[in-house]
């Protein structure tokens, strides 16, 4: 009788997410189209979070006015949750406009909800944290002036759970090369 000893030459088994590549059909014109839209959308609403940042970081002028803008001492929350403020939640948001621990809270959402959705990467962090601000954002404004609970940032943070759940970052992003990263791989959460 022969006693087992591991070696060098030792049987692995076949990886389970392994697909053989002739296997895998090429992708439609749809499916092509599809990924290019959703990676079109991920771009967009990227550049709507990093223009956010941008303009209340240095008061560009569109939203933000020169004086008010973060690096000249202005609070990038003041005026959202002070003046758009309504419903049950306005004096909560009422009393946490201009806390410097709101605003720090808010830029660095903003920066980086923004950079992660333009790159392409960390598209589950993007999107839990981008859907978690718009949700509250749209708390502020209850009820919405248009609608009775529907409005353009429940709508947002849908279109972000979308992306992520698409895997939107593969295409025209880093997507594909943030997966392969040791990190990425040993903690899936980051994909």
């Amino acid at each position: 009788m022969t006693a087992f000893t591991p070696s060098s030459r030792q049987r692995r088994m076949p990886d389970p997410e392994f697909v053989h590549p002739e296997l895998v059909p090429a992708p439609t014109g749809r499916e092509r189209a599809f990924r290019y839209v959703a990676a079109a959308t991920r771009l967009s609403l990227g550049w709507i979070f990093l223009w956010a940042f941008l303009d209340k970081l240095f008061g560009l002028g569109h939203e933000t006015a020169s004086e008010d803008a973060w690096i000249n001492g202005g609070h990038p929350t003041t005026g959202f949750l002070k003046f758009a403020a309504a419903g049950p939640f306005k004096d909560f948001y009422n009393g946490i406009a201009g806390a410097a621990w709101a605003d720090w809270l808010f830029m660095i959402g903003l920066a980086g909800i923004g950079v992660a959705l333009v790159l392409g990467v960390a598209m589950r962090i993007a999107a839990a944290a981008g859907a978690t601000m718009l949700v509250l954002m749209w708390t502020v404004v209850l009820p919405p002036e248009n609608n009775p609970f529907m409005d353009d940032h429940l709508v947002y943070a849908l279109v972000l759970v979308m992306l992520a759940l698409v895997g939107a970052g593969s295409t025209v992003g880093l997507g594909r090369a943030w997966e392969k990263l040791h990190v990425v791989q040993r903690f899936p959460f980051l994909r």
